[in-house]
């Protein structure tokens, strides 16, 4: 009896959700206020996290950058001040965890307690397996993901202390699809949109529902890590259009953050479409970019 109790109530909750969203689609999503908010960037000297700091001036949040190049982070720092924000900065690699939990300790110390977190540093190496060396697997998995767990790890007792928070993973198409001659890397992403998912599972299941979090999913972003990006199905995109979709979705506690947002769609059909048919999509895509393959850099 209890089952199919349950069950009546899932088909409920289910027809609910769909007429929420349907709402929800023509209806704006009220967008919160991060004036205010302390707010730590990682890999804030560049692309797309430099772009999200200075939005995050734009709206008077207190800002705390991290990156491993320090002219890069000094400059972003600047250019935030002329937008009036508070700006702290710190010379800090995303691949040490001895380094990242003193670095949070001088935060904690010098700023005070982290509000929301952006994991946006990334590393990538385009090349294939083989040629692709030790250390930059190692390096790939400590600064895409490892870094993830060992910052969230040190905020999180805080956020979870007041039920107040929003933790955002910088992920990528990759972590839900994969691309050839970057295997590291779209492992790295999988595993960051696995991060996540466990995590928004977990602060729900432990009642921290007060604790947001979001997870970006872009193509191709030209940030200059992945010399040359082309693809006949999706656009290259500008590390402008993805930031103003990463902060909306920051704004209106989006879980999941697609761009373009019809990539959704696009990885759902995926899942219901024979192997030979996912190959014939790859092979129209023709993704290319600049990787070392055989010791060798090409095009591809």
């Amino acid at each position: 009896m209890n089952i199919i109790l349950d069950l009546l109530a899932l088909l409920f909750i289910i027809s609910y959700s769909y007429l929420e969203s349907l709402v929800k689609f023509f209806i704006p999503r009220r967008r919160k206020s991060v004036a205010g908010e302390i707010v730590l960037v990682t890999g804030a000297g560049h692309g797309i996290g430099r772009l999200t700091t200075y939005e995050f001036a734009k709206r008077k949040s207190r800002l705390v950058l991290w990156d491993i190049n320090k002219q890069g982070v000094e400059e972003t720092a600047a250019e935030c001040r002329k937008l009036g924000a508070t700006v702290h900065t710190y010379v800090v690699d995303c691949s040490n965890r001895e380094e990242i939990y003193s670095s949070v300790a001088q935060v904690k110390k010098e700023v005070g307690d982290i509000s929301i977190l952006v994991n946006n540093a990334g590393a990538v190496y385009p090349a294939d397996l083989l040629s692709t060396k030790d250390e930059e697997i190692t390096k790939t998995f400590e600064v895409n993901i490892l870094g993830h767990f060992w910052i969230t790890k040190a905020l999180l007792p805080s956020m979870m202390k007041r039920n107040y928070g929003h933790i955002v993973t910088v992920a990528s198409v990759c972590g839900h699809g994969v691309i050839p001659y970057l295997i590291p890397y779209c492992s790295s992403k999988f595993a960051a949109v696995g991060f996540h998912r466990a995590l928004t599972a977990e602060l729900e299941a432990l009642g921290k529902t007060g604790i947001k979090t979001s997870c970006l999913c872009p193509v191709f972003v030209n940030t200059g890590f992945t010399k040359n990006p082309s693809t006949r199905l999706w656009p290259v995109l500008e590390t402008d259009e993805v930031t103003r979709s990463l902060i909306d979705g920051i704004l209106t506690n989006k879980k999941m953050i697609f761009v373009p947002s019809y990539l959704n769609i696009t990885l759902i059909l995926e899942k219901f479409l024979p192997e030979r048919a996912l190959a014939a999509i790859h092979r129209i895509q023709n993704v290319q970019f600049e990787a070392v393959v055989g010791h060798k850099t090409k095009m591809k």
